[in-house]
């Protein structure tokens, strides 16, 4: 098996994991020195260029896990380090080892990651099962691989009509299929569950509630939104009748969240959102029992029911939507944070709303991406598949 040999010495891994520690807002303590050993001086320095730039927290972790793995696959593929460009032979020859047929794979063993290679990334515990990659990865590590090029002042040869068609070709002879982050969405009845499986009074069930009904009734938004959102973006406004048609009905709570930085938005680009009605009371009565006025939203409260100041971190959204999954008696397995989105923009197809005043409140920048969920509500909904019953 050929193992991943790194080149450095003790003191040059030090080094570079004290750089990383300039990072410390963005990447896990735990994984720096992991990072440091596989990273050159370069890669160290172009991440910390990248961060004085200002990049995204989540486009800064994606980034660092890329070129780790990008490293790391290249010491094994060729046992030389990640050359920079790389030239457009190397590209190929990771698209070969990461999209192929496994059907062709058993008539020919050479077809595909060689088994070296993949034992080799396995031991580093950068990969997960012997098989082809999905597409969306493949293409995600293309244009990370691109990105980190053009940051070092280079020209790679991304755009080079052979790569751009032995990518078209690989992508289509895949056989896997696209899979949604999140397997189920949770819609309207789905929350109703959750919002029961944490109805007690205990703090961390009052702070639940609030995440659960912010994160979905702000338009589904992002974990990584919901574990930076802080007090200082929360705008209280006017509040609103109940029925926008008749302003005679009862009056509703109002607040805007000014959304700042996020995946398809800039931190200066005036984006938000608005939270009426019971989101607004749920999250007011979470700010006020826990005696928060400035900083984090959503903290961190250990075992003992103490609220900590530091905020919650994108997994640990994940890891309380599936906690309160498996207390409502649902399958985790079929759940993610992402499911808050999706199941957003689903409702929002049920009840008719018309898809650009969804996208207004969930953010997205693709009509294509959005009219997906609009388009299964449609075919449910629809009789077409109800020809024979």
């Amino acid at each position: 098996m050929r193992a991943i040999r790194t080149i450095s010495s003790s003191t040059d891994v030090l080094r570079r994991a004290e750089a990383l520690d300039a990072l410390d807002a963005v990447l896990p303590f735990d994984r720096r020195e992991f990072l440091a050993e596989l990273l050159s001086d370069g890669d160290v320095e172009t991440l910390r260029h990248l961060a004085r730039e200002g990049i995204g927290e989540n486009s800064m972790r994606a980034l660092a896990s890329d070129l780790a793995y990008l490293e790391a696959w290249c010491q094994a593929a060729t046992a030389n380090p990640l050359p920079w460009p790389a030239p457009e032979a190397l590209l190929l020859k990771f698209l070969a080892h990461h999209l192929w047929d496994p059907a062709r794979r058993e008539a020919d063993p050479a077809h595909g990651m060689p088994e070296d290679v993949s034992a080799a990334l396995m031991q580093a515990g950068l990969l997960r099962s012997s098989g082809p990659h999905s597409p969306s990865t493949v293409r995600r590590r293309l244009s990370s691989w691109s990105t980190l090029t053009q940051w070092r002042g280079l020209e790679g040869k991304f755009n080079a009509p052979g790569l751009r068609n032995a990518t078209k070709l690989a992508v289509r002879a895949s056989s896997r299929p696209r899979l949604r982050k999140s397997a189920k969405a949770v819609t309207l009845d789905v929350l109703g569950e959750l919002l029961k499986a944490c109805a007690g009074d205990r703090l961390v069930d009052v702070r639940d509630r609030a995440l659960l009904m912010v994160a979905f009734a702000s338009g589904g938004r992002r974990r990584s939104e919901v574990s930076s959102l802080r007090v200082e973006q929360l705008i209280e406004e006017d509040p609103v009748p109940a029925d926008p048609d008749d302003p005679d009905t009862a009056l509703l709570p109002c607040v805007t969240i000014h959304l700042g930085r996020t995946k398809t938005t800039e931190a200066d680009g005036g984006a938000s959102v608005l939270l009426i009605g019971k989101p607004v009371a749920t999250l007011e009565d979470w700010l006020a029992r826990a005696g928060i006025t400035e900083g984090a939203v959503f903290r961190r409260i250990d075992r003992w029911g103490h609220l900590e100041r530091r905020a919650l971190t994108p997994q640990a959204v994940n890891l309380i939507l599936k906690r309160r999954i498996l207390q409502a008696g649902l399958d985790q397995r079929e759940f993610s944070a992402h499911g808050l989105r999706a199941g957003f923009l689903t409702e929002a197809a049920r009840r008719g709303i018309p898809l650009p005043e969804a996208m207004q409140q969930s953010q997205h920048r693709s009509v294509q991406q959005a009219s997906r969920y609009y388009n299964d509500a449609e075919r449910r909904n629809g009789n077409a598949a109800r020809l024979i019953v």
